[in-house]
């Protein structure tokens, strides 16, 4: 425990998707807790699109740590708000230890607490029971609003995200339809996930291929790429349907998912208009106070009684941690993607 290897962004320019000369290897000293802290070995790091967006809008600067949600665990404490031993969620982002505690802020929105084992395996408060499952129970429940019956699509149907979508939508009564890439993760989505019928973007039939399978239309479209996933839905979408925008990756001019989502909702307006679609952006944020607690208690029930099962891609090594990060952001995962650092 001499060194503390931790990713930093550089001063390369940071192009529409990351490639390996934006980051760069940092060697420093592990930090030492003081009153009220508590030092911390990072177990998983969580890779995710959106942590693209901060360094695309500037929000990160040369030199500065790679943000990213973490499950660490306590190895010495100052503090009785964390015991040795604690798995704890924070913000440690790209790196193998740090602090928490007294002076250390929490990110605006994802609070670090104690992760109850109990619920499941740890590394699922970086998934299902954490932000992304609290990113799909909003995005469905709160802002789209189904009703058992009605037809759900979702892009991005295997991701963190997406795969979660649809089971929940399935466990509400509703008809699940995912959009996703390659054959492998169309079996995943039909026999691992349970969604009613997968379609392919890459297909060049895209258009008649999610007509057939949704032959009473969309209700509620949950979007994560945008695109031609986007553009074969919108057609195909209901008198007062509703979309929830959570992610746009195929849809980013420069890479800012700012700009992507104002691009789509100018392509929406007609929708709007003529059959009253409803459009909301996700801000997951924005629930984190007012629907985690109950988000959580629901999702652990389901989760525990084998409704809803979860797919990690868990890759070895902080050294790579870029190298999985643009394999991720190209869509070479197959599920949560999260980095182990180290041994739980």
């Amino acid at each position: 425990m001499s060194v503390n290897r931790q990713w930093i962004l550089s001063d390369a320019p940071v192009e529409r998707m990351p490639v390996p000369e934006n980051f760069v290897l940092n060697e420093a000293p592990v930090p030492v807790p003081g009153p009220g802290q508590a030092l911390v070995r990072t177990v998983y790091i969580s890779l995710d699109p959106y942590q693209w967006g901060y360094k695309v809008r500037g929000l990160e600067k040369p030199g500065d740590l790679i943000h990213a949600r973490t499950v660490v665990k306590v190895i010495e404490s100052n503090t009785d708000a964390f015991k040795v031993g604690d798995f704890v969620h924070c913000t440690n982002g790209w790196q193998e230890y740090g602090l928490i505690g007294e002076g250390i802020p929490d990110h605006p929105y994802m609070k670090t607490r104690v992760i109850d084992p109990a619920l499941g395996p740890v590394s699922t408060a970086l998934g299902v029971l954490g932000m992304n499952g609290l990113t799909a129970y909003a995005g469905l429940f709160v802002q789209c609003r189904p009703q058992p019956g009605e037809t759900v699509v979702v892009s991005a149907a295997t991701g963190g995200v997406g795969q979660i979508v649809g089971q929940i939508a399935r466990v509400h009564g509703c008809r699940a339809v995912g959009i996703v890439s390659t054959e492998e993760k169309m079996r995943v989505a039909r026999e691992e996930f349970g969604y009613d019928a997968v379609v392919s973007h890459l297909s060049d039939t895209l258009d008649a291929d999610l007509e057939a399978v949704c032959p009473e239309g969309v209700d509620v479209y949950y979007e994560n790429v945008g695109g031609k996933s986007f553009d074969a839905t919108a057609r195909l979408f209901n008198q007062k349907a509703r979309m929830v925008i959570c992610g746009l990756i195929g849809e980013r001019p420069g890479g800012s998912s700012a700009k992507g989502k104002e691009a789509l909702l100018a392509r929406s307006a007609d929708l709007r208009a003529a059959r009253e679609v409803e459009v909301a952006e996700l801000s997951v944020g924005n629930f984190v106070d007012s629907h985690f607690d109950e988000f959580l208690e629901r999702m652990s029930e389901w989760y525990r009684a084998g409704k809803v099962v979860y797919r990690e891609d868990i890759r070895p090594g902080i050294e790579r941690a870029p190298e999985y990060y643009a394999d991720m952001m190209a869509g070479g995962n197959l599920g949560k993607t999260l980095v182990k650092v180290s041994d739980e």
